[in-house]
């Protein structure tokens, strides 16, 4: 690794400027079976501070200023007093109000005068170089000090709200109000410019959660004119030229029962010779939403739906989504397809992708097909299925065969709970659960995952511009954690522990499957998640770690994220042209603002859902305070416990709450009382009962109950 460090650095002294990995690589001549340890090596230099990667992309030398203790970074929070921000490496700096520079929560700043004491990092704002919105939502409060303002998220005190605006809102109302300082004065002072309604209201609070993440739920007048335009365009005959006509193959949509957006549909039969032919047939949604036109541009911008328990803000307007690009059964459709050769052991031996025409056979139901798999079914439900029952026994048996090759390959399969909310007819959360997956779920997702890798070695094999899924190795430094938890938990750590310093997916995999079973599985299976990296889009195929996949891209849901419709868009002109010189021309910018703009819009939705599931926890556990729920460890801090009940509800417990006790936080993830030796930790039965919960900020708060001794 070392020789690899020292390549790298001095062909960045040599360019005298930044530049792109790729371009790196190429200079040092990285060759596949060398990708390993170049990648270890170039992450480690990055993770120590000797290189930097820039917001484009590029790989750059420190420079010499910020060698001087300077740094790009963004505000993080704000509280009376002082701020914190963080630095594009990642490091929280300490910031007095008197060294803030006018700078506020979001802003991206340049710090100086950094440095390190006990306390960690500190330093000041230079200068402000793009300033965030001042538009936040939160609570108005009346208290003796007037109407005040409390905000949600990372700002740590109550605002008091103008004279002039105060009347447009009554305590406890959920608001939006534009923050500013006071004439003369570091004071802010809030005006509110919207009233949501009532803040105990979970759907009132996800209305503000949208403005929040800036989430835009309307379309423009002008791409609800394009999106129709083209709908009522049908299918023409000369759409159908050079199209593959599918449409007597029995194919099937498999999708919940609520959902309206078929992006997807299957097709698979057996080889004479042995293994399967596989067909992945996509909506082909590029097809009508043109390069360039405000629907695109509005598509770009949102870059993938974002799905509320009582509501789903979509990518493209329902004409489309819900309307002619979905798969419904008995009706032509357009499409983009994966048609996939199979071995017997699960090995892709052939593709080739085609824009077709198929006409869906049944409009297929998780919990219907998982009946069938289960021989529980009704006759009525096996009559319904009778036209692609052939085709959905094969693609069982394929999607077993496939798992297994994952496994084999080192996938790592950690289980994680998702929430599914039941709301009553007032909109109120009256139901919360586990979300449960099948085996007809399963296998759609192995299928969709072997049409992603065969897009994904297509665009690699060409050299063409394009969207890859992409999941780097861990941080080293978070692999001496995990490697110190494993250790703790009783389990071998051997297998994390090599020479060079690197792990691979077989690793992450062998620990999990010790874990198995034991006590020690949701403490492992939570930090191997947080030792992983985040998966992200790149133009770079830099592999999907956690698929163990050197190849992986999303093709197969363009009707709700972006980089799919961006892929199919690349792909239809790569299946017309191989001039290579063209494609990156007309394609390489957009793929890299694509993936750029897709990868944030994701972490903007995911976030903004999560809000949004806490607030609807909140109104659920509001109407059982006082109740009593066994439940297990989910999170240790240093000031209390979260604890996770069985129908996936979390909440916190302060350490204080627990008699007799004299427990401390160990600085990771236990709990540990030196008198008696007991511990919490990440997994340990708890019985807790329901002290509080506030839907405005989806604060859970329990209490610890004894259970009773037999």
């Amino acid at each position: 690794m070392k020789d690899y460090k020292e390549k790298i650095l001095r062909c960045l002294q040599k360019s005298k400027q930044s530049l792109p990995l790729y371009s790196i690589m190429r200079t040092l001549r990285i060759k596949p079976e060398q990708k390993k340890d170049f990648f270890f090596a170039f992450e480690a230099l990055r993770n120590d501070g000797s290189i930097i990667v820039t917001k484009k992309k590029r790989v750059k030398l420190p420079d010499t200023d910020k060698q001087k203790g300077t740094a790009e970074g963004t505000v993080i929070s704000l509280s009376h007093g002082f701020a914190f921000a963080r630095t594009d490496e990642g490091h929280d700096v300490f910031v007095h109000e008197d060294s803030l520079n006018g700078a506020f929560l979001g802003d991206r700043v340049i710090l100086s005068h950094l440095k390190r004491d006990a306390k960690g990092l500190s330093g000041d704002i230079e200068s402000v170089t793009e300033r965030a919105s001042r538009l936040l939502t939160g609570v108005i409060h009346i208290t003796e000090n007037g109407v005040m303002f409390s905000p949600d998220g990372a700002i740590r005190f109550e605002v008091p709200v103008s004279r002039k605006s105060a009347a447009l809102a009554g305590d406890g109302d959920k608001v939006q109000v534009r923050l500013r300082r006071k004439a003369r004065s570091r004071d802010f002072e809030a005006e509110i410019v919207k009233r949501y309604g009532k803040a105990g209201s979970a759907k009132v609070c996800s209305d503000a959660i949208l403005d929040e993440y800036g989430i835009v739920t309307e379309f423009s007048q002008k791409a609800l004119a394009e999106a129709e335009e083209a709908a009522a365009q049908g299918i023409t005959p000369e759409d159908l030229k050079g199209r593959l006509d599918l449409r007597d193959a029995a194919i099937c949509t498999i999708d919940g029962e609520d959902a309206k957006d078929l992006d997807d549909a299957i097709s698979v039969s057996k080889r004479r010779s042995g293994g399967f032919h596989l067909g992945v047939h996509i909506a082909d949604v590029s097809h009508y939403v043109k390069p360039n036109g405000d629907l695109d541009l509005e598509a770009r911008a949102r870059g993938t739906s974002v799905y509320f328990a009582d509501r789903v803000v979509p990518m493209l307007p329902k004409v489309l989504s819900n309307g002619v690009c979905s798969l419904n059964a008995g009706e032509d459709k357009l499409a983009f397809s994966a048609l996939i050769d199979l071995d017997a052991d699960g090995n892709i031996e052939f593709y080739r992708f085609c824009k077709s025409v198929i006409r869906s056979k049944v409009r297929g139901v998780y919990s219907e097909v998982n009946q069938l798999f289960a021989k529980t079914a009704s006759p009525e439900l096996r009559e319904k299925y009778h036209p692609v029952i052939r085709s959905l026994n094969a693609a069982r048996e394929l999607a077993a065969l496939l798992k297994k090759h994952f496994i084999a390959n080192g996938s790592v399969d950690i289980d994680t709970t998702e929430s599914e909310f039941t709301l009553n007819e007032d909109g109120i959360c009256v139901d919360v659960r586990p979300r449960t997956t099948g085996e007809a779920e399963q296998m759609i997702e192995a299928l969709m995952i072997t049409a992603n890798r065969a897009a994904a070695m297509f665009a690699k094999e060409r050299g063409i511009p394009f969207v890859y899924r992409v999941h780097e190795l861990p941080n080293p430094e978070r692999i001496k954690t995990l490697i110190q938890i494993v250790d703790a938990a009783g389990l071998d750590s051997k297998p994390l522990k090599h020479k060079d310093g690197t792990v691979s997916s077989h690793d992450f995999a062998n620990i999990l499957e010790q874990a198995k079973g034991t006590p020690a599985q949701k403490v492992i299976s939570h930090q191997l998640l947080r030792t992983m990296a985040k998966a992200r889009y790149d133009v770079k195929p830099l592999g999907h770690f956690g698929l163990a996949l050197e190849d992986y891209c999303h093709f197969t849901s363009p009707i709700r994220r972006y980089p799919d419709t961006a892929i199919h868009r690349i792909l239809s002109d790569a299946l017309k042209t191989k001039n290579k010189d063209s494609l990156k021309q007309k394609y390489e910018a957009f793929a890299v603002e694509a993936a750029k703009m897709s990868s944030d819009a994701e972490i903007r939705a995911m976030s903004a859902e999560r809000s949004a599931e806490s607030c609807y926890m909140a109104e659920y556990m509001l109407q059982h305070i006082g109740e009593v729920y066994d439940g297990v460890v989910s999170g240790v801090t240093q000031r209390g416990i979260f604890v996770e009940l069985e129908n996936s509800v979390e909440g916190f417990v302060p350490i204080a709450s627990i008699p007799n006790s004299n427990y401390r936080f160990d600085g990771a993830l236990s709990m540990v009382d030196p008198h008696t030796g007991s511990r919490i930790t990440i997994g340990t039965p708890m019985r807790v009962k329901v002290v509080s919960a506030d839907v405005a900020t989806g604060r859970i708060d329990f209490i610890y109950q004894e259970k009773d001794r037999k």
